[in-house]
């Protein structure tokens, strides 16, 4: 995938830094696999809002995404195709029982490629496998964490995992957050890294592209009231004091995660900061 510069012809182009949208090989989607999205604004269902600076954005339609590649049978990539509701590309493929499903898109998958899933496939791209029977040093994505339940880790654009070795019943994955984890061997995982790598380092140009995604223009803590943030207030620009949510809990390090929490076991090293 490459990237995009463009004349500075208005403001919004001057730094605008865009996909080419070279892997894009359909721009017409499945129907038999969209579903509508009502949006909330914010919202919840007495009428509250309940997460701040969101609304607006343009229309979309989910695509059904197949988290579970528990279809154990060859599949042949038809399109490689852009999804509005997430930063990775996403794959159609069809099975040779005829059914068609969504995946998410590796790199370097393109169409008329073949992938499968279960015991029987091999360490190739896009071939989803367990972590039982994956070659170790093997580079991986959309991990399960509980086996069945379908791919939970490494599923954003250009993320992937690390299988670092075999303990038991368990194996150890580096994730891309730097925390090294044990999972179950009996989750699956897909060979590969996920695609639209360079999707960091776009640059939207101008603040309407965050309107039409749905983003509201995100207000700074110092610059309210008392009564509407514990770093608001003061005569001239005061500095806020301790850096902290608008509930009162501290920015910049601190620790949130329950100490007590049950899968903390599972962690072997924390991730970096």
């Amino acid at each position: 995938m490459a990237l995009r510069k463009f004349n500075p012809i208005t403001p919004g182009t001057r730094h605008k830094v865009l996909s080419k949208f070279e892997d894009i090989t359909s721009d017409k989607p499945h129907k038999p696999l969209l579903r509508p999205i009502k949006k909330s604004g914010g919202r919840n269902a007495d009428g509250k809002m309940t997460m701040r600076y969101r609304g607006g954005g343009h229309k979309r339609r989910y695509r059904l995404i197949d988290f579970k590649r528990n279809k154990y049978m060859e599949a042949t990539v038809l399109t490689v195709e852009y999804d509005p509701n997430r930063s990775a590309r996403i794959c159609l493929v069809e099975y040779t029982d005829g059914e068609k499903r969504y995946i998410i898109a590796p790199q370097g998958l393109k169409p008329g490629m073949k992938i499968h899933s279960g015991k029987q496939a091999t360490p190739n791209i896009g071939h989803a496998m367990y972590l039982s029977d994956i070659p170790l040093g093997t580079i991986i994505h959309s991990i399960e964490l509980h086996p069945g339940k379908g791919a939970a880790l490494a599923r954003s654009a250009g993320s992937s995992a690390q299988l670092n070795a075999r303990d038991g019943k368990y194996a150890i994955v580096k994730l891309p957050s730097g925390e090294t984890r044990m999972i179950l061997v009996t989750c699956l995982a897909v060979i590969g890294s996920v695609s639209n790598a360079e999707h960091n380092l776009q640059v939207s140009g101008k603040a309407g592209r965050s309107r039409w995604l749905g983003r509201r223009p995100r207000v700074r803590g110092v610059v309210m009231n008392p009564v509407d943030h514990p770093m608001g207030g003061g005569e001239g620009r005061s500095s806020g004091g301790h850096p902290r949510s608008r509930n009162g809990i501290p920015a910049k390090g601190y620790k949130t995660r329950n100490p007590r929490k049950n899968s903390s076991k599972y962690i072997v090293e924390r991730r970096k900061k």
